[in-house]
């Protein structure tokens, strides 16, 4: 028997690969950055040949650390940064543009255009679960094509592919120009703005409204079946058999399989999902309505997500702009150098607010500062605004599904920050629970993947493998959690109606 699964994780700041054993464990991981490009204010952009570069490295580098080959892996998984747009020629594999990252907030004028035809931000939600916001895939096709010169030239004749960054990789890996595989999943559909949540299909009226053409779109595919094989060098012959946008294969991997189950990913953003079933519940509470997975012929699950635009790369930016920490773990030992806040609330608006505010025109704030707050409060504040805005989602996910949430699970990079979990358990009033394998969202994809292969065989046996590695009960008093939340609340509307006119 074949004895492992790869995942290849392709992240906002990184990619990686990963080698599952059958316990769910890590054998090795391999890891490169790629550069994070700002042309503009709001403008965030990838180079996609850096990240299908990196991709083949990463993979290779995973390979030799566990001293493994190509005939070691009985299937690769692909998870991946959602709604980051990759527009790219499909005769020589040349994008015609940067990827635009998930983050940029380029389209707004798209978004608004569109929203005027009627019904405003709500216009397609009935359909896609999504409301207009320029978070998502289908408005960046559309700005690709007005303004790259000839590129919906090009599209309209059939020459161009849009994919998200799985489709990317996936097409990348299985041959290219010669042969690639061109499709996503239906969790990487359903960000796209594109797809109808009830046929799970392309929506051709919408594509044709927001200037899409249908040929430049992948095939939807299940999140679990054999899409092709690896074309050549370290993967030749590898069924590639799993994809899972990044936040719905975290839950996948936190074996969220029953409805009621949820989970928080703390990464660049952070992303809760509530497992609704094979029912698709509308959100009246600044929700999204999404596709948590499908397993090959079965029934698509469904799942309530509380998107938050800046978390991880808030503590990034006072690492990198600010220069107050000198590396991501030090705002933990900053933070436990002061009791508290010291009255400063840090609203990290820096994309505008996503759920459940959905507001293009917020932007970041420091409110409540006196001489008194020093860099140790400020720190605090960074975290906390972590904790408050991941309440904000839960009061919206709870009221929307009507079933009070009673612990939630967590996983991604800030779950180290012990500080954090506390204060986040605090702040929920449930307990927070970490799992032993804190890289879900990797071993979410190699379980997709596994899955169409037989290398695991049902949920059950996925579900086995999940184990508890440290839990945070709450132990803050009730006035003071109170007390706090309405502050974080108040210095949330300090951010709102910044950009107008005259501020882009």
């Amino acid at each position: 028997m074949t004895q492992y699964v790869l995942a290849v994780d392709q992240g906002t700041t990184s990619t990686r690969a990963i080698i599952f054993d059958h316990s769910g464990s890590i054998v090795a991981v391999g890891q490169k950055e790629h550069e994070q490009i700002f042309p503009r204010a709001g403008w965030v952009e990838h180079n996609p040949l850096e990240i299908s570069e990196n991709t083949r490295f990463v993979i290779g580098q995973a390979l030799a650390a566990a001293d493994l080959n190509t005939g070691d892996l009985a299937a690769v998984g692909i998870t991946n940064q959602r709604e980051t747009a990759v527009v790219w020629d499909k005769n020589t594999g040349e994008p015609v543009y940067n990827a635009i990252v998930w983050q940029d907030t380029r389209t707004q004028a798209i978004v608004e255009e569109l929203g005027a035809l009627g019904g405003g931000a709500e216009r397609y939600r009935a359909k896609v679960g999504l409301p207009l916001a320029t978070y998502f895939s289908g408005p960046k096709i559309r700005w690709i094509l007005d303004n790259v010169e000839g590129a919906r030239e090009r599209a309209e004749a059939g020459d161009l592919l849009f994919g998200n960054t799985d489709t990317w990789t996936l097409w990348n890996l299985t041959g290219g120009p010669n042969g690639g595989v061109h499709a996503t999943d239906v969790t990487n559909a359903s960000r796209t703005m594109l797809m109808d949540l009830d046929t799970l299909q392309w929506d051709a009226e919408i594509a044709a409204e927001m200037g899409v053409p249908l040929s430049m779109l992948p095939e939807i595919r299940s999140s679990s079946e054999v899409y092709g094989t690896g074309s050549g060098g370290v993967l030749k012959g590898v069924p590639i058999a799993g994809i899972l946008g990044d936040q719905q294969a975290a839950t996948f991997g936190q074996a969220c399989y029953e409805p009621g189950t949820a989970k928080n990913t703390y990464g660049t953003g952070n992303f809760m999902l509530l497992n609704t079933g094979t029912e698709k519940v509308a959100s009246k509470n600044g929700l999204l309505t999404t596709v948590c997975y499908k397993i090959g012929d079965e029934a698509p699950v469904y799942a309530l997500e509380g998107s938050i635009a800046v978390t991880g790369s808030l503590v990034q930016w006072l690492r990198d702009n600010l220069g107050i920490i000198g590396s991501a773990p030090e705002i933990e030992t900053l933070a436990r150098s002061v009791e508290d806040n010291g009255g400063a609330y840090f609203v990290p608006a820096f994309s505008g607010l996503f759920a459940p505010y959905w507001r293009a025109d917020a932007r970041g704030a420091v409110v409540g500062l006196t001489r008194f707050v020093n860099k140790g409060h400020l720190a605090r504040a960074v975290l906390e605004a972590t904790a408050f805005q991941t309440r904000e989602v839960l009061d919206a996910m709870n009221a929307d599904s009507g079933v009070p949430l009673t612990e939630l699970k967590v996983d991604g990079g800030m779950v180290a920050n012990e500080l954090l979990m506390q204060f986040q358990a605090d702040v929920l009033d449930v307990p927070v629970v970490r799992p032993v394998v804190a890289e879900t969202t990797a071993l979410g994809a190699a379980y997709a993947a596994g899955l169409a292969v037989g290398y695991w065989s049902s949920l059950d046996e996925l579900r086995a493998n999940w184990a508890e590695d440290k839990r945070w009960t709450p132990e803050l008093a009730a006035d003071e959690r109170e007390r706090e939340y309405r502050n974080w609340k108040k210095a949330v509307t300090k951010s709102f109606d910044w950009v107008d006119a005259d501020v882009r």
